[in-house]
């Protein structure tokens, strides 16, 4: 047998990850997120089932790197079953794209990050074995991508890991990873994170890569390459003292875009589970004012812990309530709408350049996923990713669990083509509804929260069932009962948003609001002419002068 590693998709460049730690959150959970962002590709769940292999087995690798035509890697004895990013031990594996030091690129190295992080789950029973995994892996075969910031979890554990290849003339790459702690939250959103971190001949909780074997060690907290340092010495990109170094600053330097368009959303993250007043401390390196504070805290302790449900929220964030707020200004259209269209930049007639803010919840997410891990409960139904495909602010997240075999029907790539509209496409259902609410926000939005609140709330009650009915069951029956629970989920949630699509355009058909019923049925001829949010009216007066003004009201104010 051959497993072929293909990948459904091209190069998500913009993601976001938020973590939480197991005393960080109200059940004991490790959790993290992965909001899958970039435009042009219909996001899909990703499965590969577990097996034994032969020892002379090979896996072709083919990412959206370079075509690598003969050339794989060797398969292991074993191989854990994956849904998505989540394998049957919920080790949990994501990623966000910082790019960096792009001239470290080394297109001749066979490993893209999706192949790395893929082959990791299959291949690791725990956090920690997945980290030592990928270093070997890239330093075997070689990494083709650009700086990438990866979150590594399993049940007890949470970490963040940084990686960027050596250039054309290394195969391997450099890399630094870190636990983090057990009552803190993180996040990484397209910029570099790690800055100092402790070193191996100055603690016993650090470990360089020449010590791998002993990365089990209970007191290890930070991992990395042995030459991350003298590596950027070499390249010219650092010449202070080891225990100064960044790798931050050396891989990924910082500047006003990079911060905005990524950090910020770290901080509206921070924002939501600590003291607004702390958090706003830092809003001059929000602002590009880096002489006055230059990062963020890698982690913080919240003020209380969080729940699944509370980071869901947090995935569909848009500065809302912070100085960055999207809905608030006139740039928001007529409904608040707080989505922006690309580019991120435009310039005015007068010639004078702006740029647009980057949120949490975007419009062009493949995907989006909050994934739980849960130690006291057995795998088979411990780790659960909660996904769905588009945008995580406009959608419902469906409960799988991580030891299935069977891909709801919704979720599989052929059903999620980019290029060709399925109402068995959860990626184009959900589309259809988005698209629709998207210009006329403030009006629908209440609608579309209806239906995602009542789909969710449902999964979340019918949890403890789950538990309740697994109790006595066999492993193989407790298999086949969540394959189908899963499927279960996934149908509710394609037929609540099929009757939400043709609710809606019904509803607010021709831009007006039609009335509804005592019993929720449209009335015959009764209906509403909501106008615009009083953001945009304002606007209105200053951008167009007396032209749309009453001509009464002009006459009077004239005599």
């Amino acid at each position: 047998m051959v497993l072929m590693l293909v990948l459904g998709f091209d190069t998500a460049w913009a993601c976001t990850n938020l973590i939480v730690g197991k005393k960080a959150s109200v059940d004991g959970s490790v959790m993290c997120t992965y909001n899958c962002d970039g435009f042009g590709f219909a996001g899909s769940l990703f499965y590969s089932p577990s097996g034994r292999h032969a020892a002379d087995e090979l896996i072709p690798i083919h990412g959206w790197g370079p075509a690598h035509e003969g050339q794989f890697v060797k398969q292991v004895d074993y191989t854990y079953n994956v849904v998505g990013f989540m394998n049957e031990r919920q080790v949990t594996i994501v990623e966000t794209t910082f790019d960096g030091c792009l001239d470290l690129v080394n297109r001749d190295g066979l490993l893209d990050y999706f192949s790395l992080m893929r082959l990791a789950l299959q291949r690791s029973a725990t956090a920690r074995e997945a980290i030592k995994c990928m270093a070997e892996l890239v330093e075997e075969y070689g990494y083709n991508s650009s700086g990438e910031t990866l979150t590594v979890c399993d049940p007890n554990e949470a970490w963040i890991m940084e990686i960027i290849g050596k250039g054309s003339e290394r195969k391997g790459a450099v890399w630094v990873a870190l636990r983090i702690p057990d009552d803190c939250i993180c996040a990484h959103a397209n910029l570099s994170r790690i800055r100092q971190f402790p070193l191996e001949k100055k603690s016993k909780n650090s470990l360089c890569s020449k010590n791998l074997k002993n990365i089990n060690r209970p007191e290890i907290e930070c991992v990395y390459a042995a030459d991350v340092i003298s590596f950027a010495r070499e390249k010219g990109l650092f010449n202070g003292k080891d225990e100064d170094f960044s790798f931050r600053d050396a891989y990924c330097p910082i500047d006003f875009e990079n911060v905005r368009y990524a950090d910020a959303r770290v901080w509206s993250f921070f924002r939501h589970h600590y003291s607004h007043e702390e958090m706003d401390k830092y809003l001059p390196y929000i602002n590009g004012n880096f002489g006055q504070c230059d990062h963020l805290p890698l982690w913080i302790k919240p003020d209380k812990p969080l729940s699944l449900r509370d980071l869901q929220a947090d995935m569909r964030d848009h500065f809302e309530g912070t100085p960055l707020d999207m809905t608030t200004d006139m740039t928001a259209g007529p409904w608040g709408m707080p989505i922006r269209p690309l580019p991120m930049h435009f310039r005015d007639s007068d010639s004078i350049d702006y740029f647009r803010e980057r949120p949490i919840a975007t419009q062009q997410s493949g995907f989006s996923m909050t994934c739980q891990m849960r130690s006291w409960l057995p795998d088979d139904v411990g780790g659960v990713t909660w996904f769905n495909c588009d945008d995580a602010n406009m959608v419902a997240y469906v409960p799988l669990y991580c030891c299935i075999t069977q891909v709801p029907d919704c979720f599989r790539p052929e059903n999620n083509l980019r290029n060709e509209f399925s109402d068995q496409s959860a990626f184009w259902m959900n589309n259809w509804v988005a698209n629709m609410v998207y210009p006329r926000y403030s009006m629908m939005i209440g609608d579309l929260r209806k239906a995602q609140n009542e789909l969710e709330d449902y999964y979340f009650a019918d949890q403890d069932s789950v538990l309740l009915a697994i109790k006595d069951m066999q492993p193989s029956d407790r298999q086949s009962f969540l394959n189908r629970k899963s499927i279960d989920y996934a149908n509710r949630m394609m037929q609540r948003w099929d009757k939400l699509a043709k609710y809606l355009i019904v509803k607010y058909n021709d831009q007006v609001v039609k009335r509804v019923d005592k019993e929720g049925k449209f009335q015959r001829w009764g209906y509403e002419t909501p106008g615009y949010d009083q953001q945009f009216i304002d606007a209105i007066g200053k951008s167009t002068g007396e032209r749309y003004k009453l001509k009464e009201v002009i006459e009077r104010r004239e005599r």
